[in-house]
């Protein structure tokens, strides 16, 4: 038990089991969390009598020197009461809602002839206001469209019914090109303005069937009367609606009024995604990003979430589709976690474009911060192979050889997911004769290993073998039998084509499901065919020096030496071949010179001397 425990444990005991809303405050009276419980005894108690996965709500617990608590009726008051709380009070081991934007809505003014525009102003003055709306673009596309096929006026006049009257105004430019119907002038009634008015708000609301089919009905009605124009000219405004018809409204769906909300996270922050959808059509879509700070669950934080979207955009939806089971006990709201159809459609919609803002939230980091992508690989590395820590030290082994001669091996290092060269290792295989992959792996981890305990170096968090079951189970042997130590093996498999094709961890092992698209599976590729490069271009440098000496070999009268400082600067024998007895001369002096030239050159000499 916690001294803070020991501390509170009197007014803990006597704490009500009903639901409520707790605060906690640190040693100098600062209120570090606001929390929200069906119980408030059984909640509050949770925090002391258990060590928390999450270590920031260990820290929260030792800072803990007070607590008061409110008592409400319900579930629902205490969810309302905790998500003002934390508005007002912004805790500091609350989540953090990142919201600091203010979004576009459209207003349709309390006027007699009412104008519709965007603004980022609420004024309370009867207006009414739609939205917001998260995109400029989706807001500027509805209202220009509204006023393509509506005579709304664009004019800032107060049309009063004594204005009018006494011809206070002018029609202008808007009326000559039949963008307005001259409400200024009397060409036009309130009554038959605020029809036009009926409509948009419809629209705005995502209800267009009902005008769609009205103008349909009008224009087959004016084209049976032969009346061609007219019938024309609604027609152009049907085409109009029809056309935003199919951007927004899902084909087939029959939902009304509903709110939907996607769900992703990561260890840092919580990301929800909500969609208003109304008679079938989407009106809204936004997005919030909540930054943990202790060890909140998923389904407060999606409830916690719902509360602060509807409030902020005035929703009063009775259906709420949701990806998982929430405890949200507000009355009349029916919640939904679809399986197929079009709810299931809409939800995977959401889930999309949460998944999207994360996404895009990412790779804005990256660029700011390119290390972060290799971190963000790791993190998914460790994940998928479950490994204790972090992967931040790699190392990589790889065999070559031709029929079992010149046999070397390679060990290739990757920190922080990037390749630390001056750490790769080259092998000379010298206790296995033949062709041996399993043997020359054994006898090159091995050393590796043995060396790196007996000067205490840092061993890896991670080994990837190129190879499958055998070769992983060769370093296993080596690993955790001989040297009696523990570190994740993983291989890499390749395929006919010599490419990565499978990702094995576990023993026994299995495929960890990766897909080439994958960055951790491209990771782990690039960290293959690093290997490979090594290791195939160590062998052809070893085989073309042993070509070297074996040749240099032949010719009498030269020492090691001088077969080494041959081999050094020609690099081959073709080369030591084509070079002129001067460039030799260089190298060796002049009588050598003479020896090894005319090695290469006994038929040259010869024709020379029957001359």
């Amino acid at each position: 038990m916690s001294s803070s425990y020991q501390k509170l444990k009197p007014q803990i005991q006597s704490l009500p089991e009903k639901p409520g809303v707790y605060q906690y405050f640190n040693s100098k009276g600062e209120i570090i969390y606001v929390g929200k419980a069906k119980n408030l005894k059984k909640r509050v108690s949770s925090y002391f009598n258990k060590v928390h996965d999450i270590g920031k709500t260990n820290v929260l617990v030792k800072n803990i020197a007070s607590l008061k608590y409110i008592v409400v009726n319900s579930e629902e008051d205490a969810l309302l009461l905790e998500n003002n709380l934390i508005k007002e009070l912004q805790p500091r081991y609350n989540v953090m809602l990142k919201d600091g934007k203010t979004y576009p809505s459209i207003c349709i003014t309390n006027e007699p002839f009412p104008r519709v525009f965007k603004t980022r102003n609420i004024i309370k003055n009867g207006s009414r206001y739609y939205g917001p709306y998260s995109s400029n673009y989706a807001i500027n596309t509805l209202i220009d469209f509204i006023h393509e096929i509506f005579p709304i006026r664009t004019c800032k006049y107060y049309l009063s019914k004594e204005n009018i009257q006494n011809k206070k105004f002018k029609v202008c430019l808007q009326y000559h090109i039949h963008k307005c119907n001259g409400g200024c002038e009397g060409k036009e009634t309130a009554e038959e303005y605020l029809k036009h008015i009926e409509a948009v708000e419809k629209i705005i609301k995502g209800d267009a069937n009902e005008l769609s089919k009205l103008l349909h009905d009008e224009m087959k009605k004016l084209a049976a009367e032969f009346k061609y124009e007219e019938a024309y000219l609604i027609k152009i405004k049907y085409d109009l609606l029809e056309n935003y018809k199919s951007k927004s409204i899902i084909s087939n769906t029959v939902l009304d009024e509903t709110d939907i909300f996607g769900y992703d996270e990561d260890e840092n922050a919580s990301y929800i995604n909500m969609l208003r959808v109304s008679k079938g059509s989407i009106i809204m879509g936004y997005t919030i990003e909540y930054k943990k700070r202790t060890d909140e669950i998923k389904e407060e934080l999606l409830a916690l979430a719902i509360i602060e979207l509807r409030n902020k955009f005035q929703s009063s939806s009775k259906e709420i589709i949701v990806p998982f089971d929430i405890e949200f006990p507000i009355y009349g709201v029916t919640i939904t976690i679809p399986q197929k159809g079009d709810k299931k459609k809409l939800l995977d919609l959401s889930i999309q474009n949460v998944k999207q803002y994360k996404f895009d939230k990412l790779k804005q980091a990256e660029k700011l911060n390119p290390e972060q992508k290799n971190t963000s690989v790791l993190k998914n590395m460790q994940e998928k192979l479950k490994l204790e820590k972090l992967p931040m030290h790699i190392e990589c082994f790889d065999n070559s050889n031709i029929s079992g001669t010149n046999a070397v091996a390679a060990c290739v290092v990757f920190k922080k997911g990037k390749p630390s060269k001056k750490d790769y290792r080259k092998y000379i295989i010298k206790t296995v004769e033949g062709p041996d992959d399993y043997a020359s792996m054994k006898e090159v981890v091995l050393r590796r290993y043995s060396r790196m305990l007996k000067e205490e170096t840092p061993l890896p968090d991670l080994i990837l073998t190129d190879g499958g079951l055998g070769q992983m189970e060769i370093v296993r042997q080596v690993i955790e039998d001989e040297l009696n130590i523990n570190i994740p093996i993983a291989g890499l498999v390749k395929n006919k084509q010599h490419k990565t094709n499978e990702v094995l961890f576990g023993f026994p092992p299995k495929s960890i499901g990766l897909k080439p698209n994958d960055l951790l599976f491209k990771f782990l590729a690039n960290i293959q065919g690093e290997v490979h490069r090594f290791a195939i271009t160590f062998h052809r440098e070893k085989r073309s020096k042993a070509q070297t000496t074996s040749a240099l070999d032949e010719i009498k009268g030269i020492g090691e030496k001088t077969k080494t400082e041959l081999i050094n600067h020609f690099k081959s024998i073709k080369r030591l071949r084509n070079a002129e007895i001067s460039e030799i001369e260089k190298i060796t002096g002049k009588h050598r010179a003479s020896i090894v030239y005319s090695h290469f050159n006994a038929d040259l000499s010869t024709q020379e001397s029957n001359k």
